[in-house]
């Protein structure tokens, strides 16, 4: 049994990998073809279809199991920055999937890339190059209407019950007059977590929740909003097995 399930879970990986390729072959073709609003609009909506396809089969697959439902609540809200802790490779996907307004901030690199950049760019995913880009990005999508997605921890949790947080979100939602809404992803495995390799077989099934937090209104004073969001972090977040403490 463990042989085959180790099977299915890699046929599942290897599926996303093979779905996400297509897909930034055809935004190579779409982005110089949509005026930007468009390409924004079909972009973000594709890659939340294909991340709700990935999980329609890993639940059907018996391996993986994700509630992400209490996103439906803020998934048409305008102006929103959602942040959330990182204990998975799989947090975004999870988000995504119910967020088809969300912005989430990548790296330039990964934004040049051929084989992942193009659905990114077609989507107006936002560049990390540089603080003040970056922020000016987030701030202009915003009040377009957008939804900005972000990991203040900046990497996966490897310090329960949250990593220190990155300064940023609380400046552009002072920027941008944007709400903070907080999310929790609890998770009972340390599967794709930090050190976890794809290939390793984890407990199974692997099992995710998302729950909605406290709600925070942009503040004058960035720093300490900042503060208070990572304690709503600490005091909320049910730390992944394996973190240290």
């Amino acid at each position: 049994m463990l042989p085959l399930a180790w099977a299915m879970l890699q046929i599942l990986l290897l599926g996303l990998g093979l779905m996400s390729l297509l897909w930034n072959a055809i935004a190579l073709l779409l982005y110089p073809l949509l005026p930007r609003a468009a390409g924004r609009t079909l972009g973000r909506a594709a890659i939340a279809r294909g991340y709700a396809l990935f999980w329609w089969f890993a639940r059907h697959s018996g391996l993986l199991r994700m509630d992400a439902s209490a996103l439906d609540a803020i998934a048409d809200e305008r102006g929103l920055i959602v942040v959330a802790n990182h204990p998975s490779l799989l947090d975004a996907l999870m988000l995504a999937a119910r967020l088809p307004r969300a912005a989430c901030v990548m790296k330039a690199s990964l934004m040049r890339n051929p084989f992942l950049g193009p659905g990114a760019r077609l989507a107006r995913y936002i560049r990390n190059d540089s603080a003040h880009g970056m922020v000016r990005l987030a701030v202009d999508d915003l009040r377009a209407g957008g939804q900005l997605v972000l990991f203040p921890e900046g990497t996966r949790t490897v310090q329960a019950p949250v990593n220190p947080f990155r300064p940023g979100f609380t400046l552009i939602a002072k920027l941008a007059g944007a709400p903070i809404q907080t999310v929790f992803i609890d998770t009972d495995s340390p599967y794709l977590g930090k050190g976890w390799p794809l290939w390793r077989l984890p407990p199974l099934p692997i099992v995710f929740t998302v729950r909605l937090g406290r709600r925070f209104a942009p503040s004058p004073d960035p720093i300490a909003l900042l503060a208070e969001v990572q304690a709503c972090f600490a005091a909320g977040v049910r730390a992944p097995p394996g973190a240290s403490r």
